[in-house]
């Protein structure tokens, strides 16, 4: 496990959001179970999850999302794309689009699929994030695939399964996150968004 170097008067907080239709018992859990380790060294982490006993809502985890550094969102692949609690989330977020609640806070995305589509919900998630204002450091989102744990069991070593995500990759994703954490925050800065009236019907009859 890699080490970073930790400014002495700073110890960020990292919020792991389970967005898994299963709540904690299911594989989103399991993924940030597998994680946390490697970001608890030098990160304080803080757990929510969207399904389940005390799900969370947008509105419950307002404060936690303040005052956390950096995020892990962890779903599910349904129907070609994320969990309906997360859908309900983000739509619950647009209000706090392109505010410091986001903006320039690292972001990483971790998906599990049965077999397939789990890349397009993780380019499609992290386009949201990016859009509501967060940062992507690089090799920060992970599919993990149940047909791909199955082949990379098969297939010898060296070979094209080689070329698929697994647990271990998580590894790298911990390093990742954790330093564009512990970096200073560049100074970005927003664009406008419309905050008084986005709800309010356009279509014409």
């Amino acid at each position: 496990m890699s080490t970073l170097p930790t400014p002495p008067d700073r110890r960020p907080r990292i919020l792991l959001l389970n967005a898994s239709l299963a709540g904690p018992a299911g594989n989103s859990s399991r993924l940030l179970a597998m994680l946390a380790p490697r970001l608890a060294a030098q990160a304080s982490l803080d757990r929510a999850a969207l399904a389940g006993p005390c799900a969370a809502t947008f509105a419950s985890l307002e404060p936690n999302l303040h005052a956390a550094d950096a995020f892990v969102f962890a779903t599910g692949t349904h129907w070609d794309s994320w969990s309906s609690p997360l859908q309900k989330f983000l739509e619950d977020a647009t209000p706090a689009e392109a505010t410091s609640l986001w903006l320039g806070k690292p972001a990483a995305v971790l998906v599990t699929e049965h077999s397939t589509g789990g890349k397009g919900v993780l380019s499609r998630l992290q386009g949201v994030l990016l859009t509501l204002g967060c940062a992507l450091p690089p090799f920060t989102g992970l599919v993990l695939s149940h047909a791909a744990q199955l082949a990379r069991q098969h297939a010898p070593a060296g070979g094209a399964a080689d070329d698929l995500w697994r647990p271990a990759d998580l590894e790298l994703v911990a390093h990742n996150l954790l330093a564009a954490t512990l970096a200073p925050r560049p100074a970005y800065r927003a664009w406008p968004v419309d905050r008084a009236d986005f709800h309010r019907p356009w279509l014409e009859s």
